[in-house]
Order: C-alpha cells, then structure tokens, then sequence
C-alpha cells in the first residue's frame, strides 16, 4: 500500500466511529422531532405535508449535499445562494431565445450547470493558487455574481418561459415530487463517492491534515478544486429547480440560503474543522430544519420567533461541534 493510500484510510477509520455516532445522534433528535410535532398537530404526519416537507427540503439539501465536500476539506461556499439565482437567470434567459425548440431546452440547463461548475473552478483556483482564504473568496463572488444577475436582468425577473420548464419543478413521478427524486438522486451518489472511492477518501484526509495528505502524495489543490466546483454544480442544479418551480428567473432568488445550507451541514454533523461529517448526517440535517419549520407553521409560531429557534439550534450544534472537537 502507497503511503498516500495509508494516509487515506487512516483519517477514514479514526473518522468511521465518529460518523456513525453522529449519525445515530442525529435520528434520534428527528425521531423526537417528528413526534413532537405530530402530537401539537394533527397535520403534521398527513402524506401531503410530508411531500410538502420534502419539497420545499429539496432546493436547499442539493445545495447542502455539495457544501459537504467543501466543509469536509475544511472550506466554506458562501457564493452557493447567489449562484442559485444567476444559474437560474441564465437558463430561464437561454430558454427565452427559442421556446419551440427542444434543442434549447437542453442548452439552457447545460448552459446553468457550465456557469456552476466555472464558478466552482474560479473560486478552487483563487483559493489554492493565490492562498485566498474560502470565506474571503466566496464572500466576494457571492456579491459579484448577485449584482450580476441584477445587471443581467436590468433587476427584472424573466417570464414567458415554455410550460415544459415549469413541469420540472411541479410534476411528480409516482407521487413524488420531481425535485425531491432529484434530491435522493444526488445524495445517494453524493454517499457513493465520498464512502466508496478513492476520491472520497482523499476529501476527508485533506480536511483532516491538509499538509499530511500533501505530503503523502495527494494532489489537493486538485481536490479542493474539485470539491467546489461540485458546489457549483449542485447549486445550480438548485438554481434551476427553483426558477422552475417559479416559473421565472428571479434575481433576488436564494438570498440567505447560504445560511441554511450551512446550517444544515453543521446541524448534519460535519465539522467546520474539516474531516469529519457524512453526507446521510447532512440528509438528515436538511430534514430536521425543514421539519422544525414546517412544523413551527403548523402550530402558528411566527416568522420572526422561528428565526431565533433555528438560529438558537445552529448555535448549538456549532458549540457540540467545539466540544467534541
């Protein structure tokens, strides 16, 4: 065995127990949540509303799944809620310049996730080759990239867009939102490669000893690089799911996400020290805020009170991550 593979799995097996009791941790808290609420309202178990859980869940989780691998590399992407509105603008503009034709339609999705994927390779690049820290790199794109879209648009939403792009957002397959298929789709794979593959591997031994892991022969610049141009892409794949379900491209779409998604990883176990957290941890870290609000509506909170409730439970699980650290 290689001494960069040694190193590799080393930092999964010390990081293995630590997941799994994480994990664990973690259902158990939703389990309590979910009979909770289910005793405050009566509606809360209906199918409906758990559909609905999962749906407004969808837009937010994808973009959490691909936050994962940054903070496991020790990063942070604070670009993720502007890029959602910029992708979709792109692609609801794309779809503008022939509604008719079907060879459009796939241009203008490819032409949101290209943008994703570029701003994932400038933000990896600025970050490993100029030794730019994430916050202030992202930061910086995250306002570059929302006044882009503002200039783009002239501050206009785009409309007229052609019903099939609004059936990807609202259709359903076997009673499933589309969306939310979506979503299981990309945490599965999102599970695959980070507990199945070498690439996996890689990411939680540079989150873990950036310098070790480059010491042992591992190309991190190329994981870094790697891992938030996957942010990228999975927030624009958000991006245009949600001008779908708009049927618009906003450009004021997915301010503040940034906050939630981070919240949902962090909630989800991940540590903002890098090289510890599973994607299954952020799964259920995205269900376990979607619930807590949806649930807090159930039973008439208002928006300002759930505010302090969630801001309340990410301060916490910011400190139980301090403190097991």
């Amino acid at each position: 065995m290689t001494e960069k593979n040694l190193v590799s799995n080393q930092f999964a097996r010390k990081t293995k127990i630590y997941n799994l009791i994480s994990d664990f941790s973690l259902i158990a808290v939703f389990i309590v949540e979910v009979i909770i609420f289910s005793r405050l309202s009566p509606y809360f178990l209906t199918a409906d509303n758990l559909l609905n859980v999962s749906l407004q869940a969808s837009i937010t989780a994808i973009i959490a799944a691909g936050m994962t691998f940054v903070i496991l590399t020790a990063g942070i992407d604070l670009s993720v809620g502007s890029l959602v509105a910029l992708s979709g603008v792109i692609a609801t503009s794309l779809l503008k310049i022939d509604a008719s034709a079907g060879i459009v339609f796939i241009i203008a999705l490819l032409g949101g996730l290209i943008f994703g994927a570029s701003s994932g390779t400038a933000a990896g690049i600025f970050i490993t080759k100029f030794k730019i820290t994430p916050f202030i790199v992202t930061l910086a794109l995250m306002t570059i990239w929302r006044g882009a879209a503002f200039v783009y648009t002239e501050g206009r939403p785009v409309w007229g867009l052609p019903e099939a792009f609004s059936a990807l957002g609202g259709d359903r397959i076997l009673g499933i939102p589309i969306p939310t298929v979506i979503m299981f789709f990309v945490f599965i794979s999102a599970h695959i490669v980070l507990t199945k593959t070498k690439f996996g591997r890689y990411v939680y031994a540079v989150g873990g000893n950036l310098e070790a892991a480059r010491l042992a022969g591992i190309k991190t610049n190329q994981i870094i690089i790697s891992v938030y141009i996957i942010s990228g892409v999975l927030s624009a794949i958000s991006g245009i799911l949600l001008a779908s379900r708009m049927n618009s491209g906003q450009p004021n779409a997915g301010l503040m996400y940034e906050l939630d998604v981070i919240a949902a990883v962090v909630v989800g176990g991940t540590s903002l020290f890098g090289g510890r957290g599973t994607i299954i941890g952020t799964f259920i870290g995205s269900m376990l805020i979607a619930v807590l609000r949806n649930g807090l509506n159930l039973i008439n909170v208002g928006s300002y009170v759930q505010q302090v409730i969630v801001g309340v439970v990410i301060l916490l699980a910011v400190l139980l991550d301090q403190l097991r650290k």
